[in-house]
């Protein structure tokens, strides 16, 4: 069966597209509200506000850990709906007024479930796409993520100065009970090692993650840590240079850059190889975080937007396209998780080490380096996958024209 015939916008498809956007958006909705809710209801001081914010990753991170060994011995459809009957769960243990040291547990074991929730989603959809449509696949897949990054925030900050934070927990409960209905519905084939038992034999680093996903885990890592700093101090860089206004609008046009350039993308990947869209994409997200470190007004603030979007976008997507398909399908749930693993460390603990260099640098400074890394970040892709593609593309032309 050629590619066109090949079909990816099955039902299936489009359930777990559904089920990874809605869990993204309670995720980010939950972001950028919760750190003001432990400040107003108890007393939070500012470090103690950012630590209810950022134990979230942790938990996250701890939930990929520990469900990428074990997924595929439970069944990977179960494993989802474990992980979304627990994140209704937590989520409904918001409404408890019990302290602000239980709502740091309850955010941690929330994050767990995300982890758990998200890579299962993420393996279902790598098995479901066909093979030479994967890039394309999981370019569109990822595009649910990248909508909900953007529609998550809006509605967090829209609400939080128009409601309670009793509705905010109440509007996440209600999706969350809805992402599990729909969570019923998807149907994913079994695949060998489904049910199997898990042997423990020692530590072992394959039982956690994948050594062939590693390498492109690492270029994603670097890239992610770069890209943090967007996601974290955008808005205390804008009031600095006057452009708060313009920044409100920065993550929409991320977004737009990246639902439009994503197709493309996905099938250059396919067609051509990843090297065709990683190399241009450092220059992108290098470009972006440069102008954004010289921004002087509303319109270069929001072309760095767009920019980085094109940039860092694009290789999420790209990457995680690459650690599946390095990967055999029943070593899947693992490369995804080690995907996500290094993407989530990246932005999760990112901000924090970025927060002993700022009242160094500055702002400004910060971005213009970041910018250099990313660029920089070339040579590193080139000697961990870039050149093996490179090659392995040579020899199938070579054999081609004999």
């Amino acid at each position: 069966m050629n590619q066109a015939n090949q079909k990816l916008w099955t039902k299936d498809f489009l359930v777990v597209s559904v089920i990874n956007f809605f869990t993204i958006l309670i995720f980010y909705l939950l972001m950028v509200t919760i750190s003001v809710y432990a400040v107003e209801a108890y007393g939070a001081t500012t470090s103690q506000a950012g630590l209810v914010t950022g134990i979230f990753i942790i938990g996250t991170l701890i939930g990929r850990l520990l469900i990428g060994r074990i997924m595929d011995s439970i069944g990977r459809k179960k494993t989802l709906l474990i992980g979304l009957v627990l994140f209704v769960l937590t989520t409904a243990f918001y409404f408890l007024d019990l302290g602000l040291t239980f709502l740091l547990v309850n955010r941690f074991f929330h994050g767990i479930t995300v982890g758990i929730a998200s890579t299962a989603a993420g393996t279902i959809v790598a098995q479901i796409i066909p093979m030479s449509r994967k890039g394309e696949g999981i370019g569109y897949f990822a595009m649910s993520a990248t909508l909900a990054t953007a529609v998550g925030p809006f509605i967090g900050l829209f609400m939080s100065q128009h409601t309670s934070f009793q509705v905010i927990f109440g509007l996440c409960l209600v999706l969350g009970v809805l992402n599990l209905f729909i969570g019923l519905l998807v149907a994913v084939p079994k695949v060998e090692t489904e049910g199997k038992k898990i042997e423990f034999s020692g530590f072992k680093l394959s039982d956690f993650v994948e050594p062939r996903a590693l390498p492109i885990a690492l270029v994603t890592l670097t890239v992610a840590f770069c890209y943090s700093s967007v996601l974290s101090f955008i808005n205390f860089y804008a009031m600095e240079i006057n452009l708060v206004s313009a920044a409100s609008f920065f993550f929409v046009v991320y977004a737009i850059a990246v639902l439009i350039s994503r197709p493309f993308t996905g099938r250059l990947m396919d067609a051509k190889g990843a090297n065709y869209v990683m190399y241009p994409a450092f220059f992108l997200l290098a470009a972006g975080l440069i102008l954004l470190s010289m921004a002087g007004s509303s319109f270069t603030l929001l072309l760095a937007g767009v920019l980085i979007g094109l940039g860092f976008g694009n290789m999420q997507s790209c990457t995680q396209a690459i650690a599946v398909k390095l990967t055999p399908s029943h070593r899947m749930g693992l490369a995804t998780s080690t995907f996500f693993i290094a993407l989530d460390a990246g932005l999760g603990f990112g901000p924090y080490l970025l927060g002993f260099v700022i009242p160094v640098t500055g702002y400004q400074s910060l971005y213009m380096i970041l910018g250099i890394v990313s660029l920089s970040s070339i040579v590193l892709y080139y000697f961990l996958y870039g050149k093996m593609e490179k090659e392995k593309k040579a020899a199938m032309d070579t054999s081609a024209a004999v």
